[in-house]
């Protein structure tokens, strides 16, 4: 009887090696923003030169040109600027004017880069600005001037306060009209009467005795 000859096991297979994870690169760490070195004189009030440079060159910008044209527009504010690097503005001297445009009925807000004598942004909308000390001061005259008003103050009657208003109905005039609201009344603090000013025609809409207001 043949003797069957022993066949030797194979040997197993060996294990493909697995791949080294990769090495995750960390992000290179951000370089602290050193707001001490910041020019200091980056925050200085304006100068007469500069506020009169921004305006003429708010005034030169093609987009405010009918502003500019038809000159029916109050300056409410104009101050400097200052934004954190790395915004590309950074250690530039800037200005922030606000106005009010009467001819198209809207808010401008600029920034205007003095060094570069452009306007870096420009927000134009409907909404209402503070009142300027300039306008204040007009509705006064206005108020004082109107006869109805002048017909009911009573002896000591004179301007107390000038408030920015607008009317709370859609048929009030000065609901969608830039207007404000001069109290009048005697030294005592006691308000006596409410004259509203329509700042853009420049007359008086409506006069209310201070206790029905």
């Amino acid at each position: 009887m043949p003797v069957k000859k022993k066949t030797k096991a194979k040997p197993a297979a060996k294990a493909a090696p697995k791949p080294a994870p990769k090495a995750v690169k960390k992000p290179p760490a951000k370089r602290a923003i050193d707001v001490a070195a910041a020019d200091p004189t980056l925050f200085d009030p304006l100068t007469p030169g500069e506020v009169a440079d921004a305006l003429r060159t708010l005034a030169e910008d093609k987009r405010l040109a009918t502003m500019a044209k038809v000159g029916r527009y109050r300056v409410i504010a104009a101050e400097p600027l200052v934004v954190k690097p790395p915004h590309w503005m950074a250690g530039h001297r800037l200005a922030r004017v606000v106005a009010y445009d009467y001819a198209s009925d809207r808010a401008v807000d600029a920034c205007i880069d003095l060094d570069a004598g452009v306007v870096a942004d420009l927000q134009l909308d409907k909404s209402q600005p503070m009142l300027s000390r300039d306008e204040e001061a007009l509705a006064i005259s206005i108020a004082t001037l109107d006869e109805r008003v002048r017909g009911k103050l009573g002896m000591g009657d004179m301007p107390q306060a000038t408030l920015h208003y607008w009317g709370r109905k859609k048929t009030d005039i000065s609901y969608g009209r830039r207007s404000a609201a001069v109290t009048f009344g005697r030294s005592d603090g006691h308000a006596t009467l409410i004259a509203v000013v329509d700042l853009v025609d420049q007359q008086v809409i409506q006069v209310v005795p201070a206790e029905q207001w």
